[in-house]
């Protein structure tokens, strides 16, 4: 076995917002894909955006959950100017800010 992970899909409220935001804001490049569901490449993972709805009937678990939902994704750049630049461009689509960049152990 490869370890890998080729593809992570989010559970969204709201599917075509959520196409914009990562198909026209970041420009992640869509594939042809079924009017309910998006796939995005991203360099040897996709990335799948589905109806929380659905997504959570697919997977036989209430929709209802709220708060945090144990989970993160992670962009990994080059440098901080990477990393300034890739949060601006995020939040000039839509995205809302939970943490400014910081330095870590790990990198920035």
């Amino acid at each position: 076995m490869q370890p890998r992970i080729s593809m992570v899909t989010l559970g969204v409220r709201d599917l075509e917002s959520s196409i914009a935001f990562y198909e026209i804001g970041l420009g992640l490049p869509r594939m042809p894909s079924p009017p309910d569901v998006a796939f995005f490449t991203l360099n040897g993972t996709w990335l799948g955006l589905y109806g929380r709805e659905a997504l959570a009937e697919d997977g036989g678990v209430p929709v209802e959950g709220r708060g945090f939902e144990a989970f993160s994704l992670a962009h990994n750049v080059a440098s901080e100017a990477e990393v300034d630049a890739l949060v601006q461009e995020a939040v000039a689509a839509g995205a809302t800010l939970v943490k400014t960049p910081q330095k870590v152990f790990w990198g920035v």
